[in-house]
């Protein structure tokens, strides 16, 4: 099924589409982080991605409330975005020999997952506020404010600590 099937009609089918593709992605999140835990050398980004396991999981757990809410069957559709990203890191982190530009690596990667995942909660939010469904908003919000702290805390790993080691 494309982003814009016929199956999606209303703002409904796209909100609901849409939750659907957060849920693999957040899904794929969650296989993805015990590789780059295992990757990581420094012992701060290790366990910030060990944090980011337990939120991811926090994650899932909100969608499939969202979706409890609305009496929809929590399902996912797939997400090439995500797939591209992950299928990215894992090129990138797998060409880099030197631990220090690893970590480096890994955080870009990371940021990129997070980045997606903003967009996504951001724009999930919006459309739940004007369907009249804040209830799924405020839902969503948790997950849209650990996503943007932990971007803030991968840029203070990296900016204070691993880009200056790879540097």
């Amino acid at each position: 099924m494309g982003f814009f099937s016929k199956d999606i009609k209303t703002l409904d089918d796209l909100f609901i589409h849409t939750l659907r593709d957060i849920y693999y992605a957040e899904k794929q999140i969650e296989k993805s982080l015990p590789k780059m835990i295992g990757k990581a050398t420094d012992p701060l980004l290790k366990a910030g991605f060990e944090k980011h396991l337990t939120q991811t999981k926090g994650h899932i757990e909100r969608v499939e409330q969202v979706f409890e809410l609305l009496g929809v069957k929590a399902k996912t559709v797939n997400c090439p975005a995500i797939d591209g990203i992950l299928e990215e890191a894992d090129e990138v982190s797998g060409d880099v020999d030197d631990k220090d530009v690893l970590d480096a690596a890994l955080i870009a990667s990371a940021q990129a997952v997070e980045h997606y995942e903003m967009t996504r909660y951001g724009t999930l939010i919006a459309w739940a506020r004007q369907l009249g469904r804040s209830d799924c908003a405020n839902v969503l919000a948790k997950n849209l404010k650990q996503g943007q702290a932990t971007d803030r805390k991968l840029t203070e790993i990296a900016e204070t600590r691993i880009n200056l080691q790879a540097a």
